[in-house]
């Protein structure tokens, strides 16, 4: 029964894969990738990768999904040829999705395995007890910190779209949710459970399931829900407490780095007898970061009173 179920989930992921580079049109190829996301998300879950299955669904289907489905929507109200006109074949992303599943398989049957490093010796100095969050935050930090970084680049590329002269105007569309409608329920309701679970997954991160851009990403979807039902204001790039948040986590994350670095030792290294409240600290920074930096990037840039941006 397990190995069945296991080789119908890799026909669903190969069939979604083919349908999303071989279909026709911009917003069944959207559909499908998300789909694809929430089948590879299950993937990592038989695999026991319960940590990436979380990132898999939360990041790679669900915000992204949002994010191209918000692009789709402003190529078709920009109305630009290319949503209209793109409903063949595209057959360099085929050939070039082919040539990468070629190439993967290539080096399946031909590259030696690759040695697995053991982290039980090297657990008792991280000062969690999970190990993705110790070789996120411990054992490779430089990675996640540029991680951090980018992504906050990422959000400053969007907002360069904007115009000057739209800089001081709220960010995104303007959402009109209809009073005592579905969204104003759901916008009233979701987000103190969308909290306390956002919050109990960083927190848990340090030894089981979670961390910060787990819990990050459901704290920016209940800023999302929370916003499209007018319960919070639109955001503004002027606001003090907004950039705070934004540079939060890669300030403590830098901070404690350099920290550790005056103490004698060296960037990033963590003691390990402070190693989990450091730790757990830098998750709860980059967690608020994270949260406020995804909920932007789905808003999008400054628009004018008429929606443009």
């Amino acid at each position: 029964m397990s190995l069945a179920l296991d080789l119908a989930l890799c026909a669903l992921i190969t069939g979604v894969a083919l349908a999303t580079v071989a279909g026709g049109g911009i917003f069944r190829a959207i559909i499908f990738f998300i789909t694809y996301g929430l089948f590879v998300a299950i993937g990592w879950a038989r695999l026991g990768a319960f940590d990436v299955a979380l990132a898999e669904a939360a990041i790679g289907a669900g915000l992204t999904g949002v994010l191209l489905l918000a692009a789709h929507g402003r190529l078709r109200r920009m109305r630009t040829k290319a949503v209209a006109g793109n409903t063949g074949l595209n057959l360099p992303a085929a050939l070039a999705g082919a040539a990468v599943a070629g190439a993967l398989g290539w080096a399946w049957f031909a590259l030696p395995a690759p040695s697995v490093p053991d982290l039980s010796q090297a657990m008792t100095d991280s000062g969690v007890g999970n190990p993705v969050t110790a070789v996120l935050l411990n054992f490779r930090a430089w990675d996640t910190l540029l991680e951090s970084i980018v992504l906050l680049a990422a959000l400053l590329g969007v907002w360069m779209l904007a115009r000057d002269e739209d800089w001081n105007t709220p960010l995104g569309p303007r959402y009109h949710a209809q009073s005592g409608g579905v969204l104003v329920s759901f916008g009233r309701l979701l987000p103190p459970v969308g909290l306390v679970f956002g919050a109990y997954l960083v927190w848990a991160g340090a030894e089981s399931i979670g961390g910060a851009f787990q819990g990050g990403t459901v704290l920016a979807a209940v800023g999302l829900v929370a916003l499209m039902a007018n319960v919070l204001p639109a955001p503004q790039i002027s606001q003090s407490g907004l950039r705070v948040a934004l540079v939060l986590g890669p300030g403590v994350f830098l901070g404690a780095g350099l920290v550790a670095a005056a103490l004698g030792g060296e960037f990033l290294s963590i003691a390990p007898d402070v190693a989990k409240a450091v730790i757990v600290t830098i998750e709860i920074a980059l967690s608020m970061s994270i949260a406020v930096t995804l909920a932007l990037l789905v808003i999008g840039p400054p628009v004018d009173a008429e929606g443009r941006p």
